[in-house]
């Protein structure tokens, strides 16, 4: 007797573990969520989760089936040994793909460990040119790079500002260096009177502003983030240097007001990005959510790094499958209508007419100048 009930309980286990079995699709993130970047990278981060979040509440399908899909966070303190180790893990944990690296210096070297095991990656904040001009096809990012940062940059302390007589800092990582070079080169017109440099941990500035000082420039442009940036120009402050401030989009937060004791109208910084009058609703009302998520402002990346998200699970649903070698064809023609505006990639794995917006600040906020394209 017991053994006539033994086929149909198999058939019912069976028929529970088909119900249960879903799709997982594990997405990568990797930023620096500790040291002086950690506030921008927890904000990369946060981006990420909301998309992910979102998309499993709207029972996103692929090939008609609904799928899972998984956040698998890791840190890099923007360290770009720390960067490929996190690189590796990730590889070998099988994701589906990756969104990051936050900063070129180890998005850069992680590169090639995605591309070696045909893993699309996309960056949301990443600019330096090297990313995507290594030859790699898995390479994408969603912001304009430093070429275009630094040089509008540049255009734009002679030309706006009237800069005669400026002075560059760049810390010595792959972006600083990058963004104040192309700054340079775009400054036709000024006389370049001093080129210094730090580093991307540096707490002292003491020695470079002085020999800066004797120079006496009427602007100083620091290539870096806003974890140097701030007390940087604290100390040119301090010191009595009455120079305008300029920097690219790692200076360019909320918070730099507070880690320089208070920024004004005398600071001018550019966002890797930007939105037209026709998506500031959409911004204003992911602003919103993301405040309601996490108590706190959105500083910059959040909204590129859930448009990346998204654009790369486009992908997958276009190509009916979570499958990197078969998705990642699609991800390279995906037109994809974000937050930011339409995510679509050039040749290179470029954003397609990538926005920059200017910022000053007013009363220890940033209040936007431009955008431009």
């Amino acid at each position: 007797m017991q053994m006539k009930f033994i086929p149909v309980a198999l058939a019912m286990v069976f028929s529970a573990a088909g119900a249960q079995a879903q799709e997982i699709i594990k997405i990568g993130h990797v930023a620096a969520t500790s040291g002086p970047s950690a506030h921008l990278g927890k904000e990369d981060e946060n981006g990420a989760r909301m998309a992910v979040e979102d998309l499993n509440a709207q029972g996103f399908k692929i090939n008609g089936k609904a799928v899972k899909f998984v956040l698998l966070p890791e840190d890099d303190a923007a360290d770009p040994k720390q960067g490929t180790a996190a690189a590796q893990k990730l590889v070998d944990a099988k994701v589906n793909g990756v969104i990051g690296h936050q900063n070129s210096g180890t998005t850069i070297p992680a590169s090639k460990i995605y591309n070696d095991a045909g893993i699309p990656q996309i960056s949301a904040s990443a600019t330096s040119p090297v990313y995507t001009h290594q030859g790699y096809n898995t390479a994408f990012r969603v912001v304009a790079n430093d070429n275009k940062l630094g040089s509008v940059l540049g255009k734009y302390a002679v030309h706006k500002l009237g800069a005669k007589k400026i002075a560059v800092i760049d810390d010595r990582t792959a972006y600083g260096q990058g963004v104040a070079s192309e700054f340079a080169k775009g400054a036709k017109g000024a006389q370049i009177v001093a080129k210094e440099f730090t580093t991307d941990k540096a707490t002292d500035f003491n020695a470079i502003l002085t020999a800066i000082k004797a120079k006496n420039p009427d602007l100083v442009f620091f290539g870096g983030m806003d974890g140097v940036g701030g007390p940087l120009l604290r100390q040119m402050r301090s010191l009595g240097l009455k120079a305008k401030y300029m920097g690219g989009d790692g200076i360019c937060t909320e918070a730099l007001p507070k880690l320089a004791g208070g920024a004004d109208d005398t600071v001018t910084c550019a966002e890797a990005g930007g939105v037209p009058a026709s998506q500031k609703k959409q911004m204003e009302e992911f602003s919103a959510r993301y405040k309601k998520k996490f108590n706190s402002d959105v500083q910059i990346y959040a909204p590129y790094v859930y448009d990346a998200v998204m654009a790369m699970a486009t992908a997958m649903q276009q190509a009916k499958s979570a499958d990197p070698a078969k998705y990642l064809p699609y991800l390279a023609k995906v037109q994809y209508q974000g937050i930011t505006g339409t995510i679509a990639f050039d040749k290179f794995g470029d954003i397609k007419d990538g926005a920059l917006t200017l910022y000053t600040f007013k009363d220890g906020r940033r209040q936007l100048l431009e955008v431009v394209k």
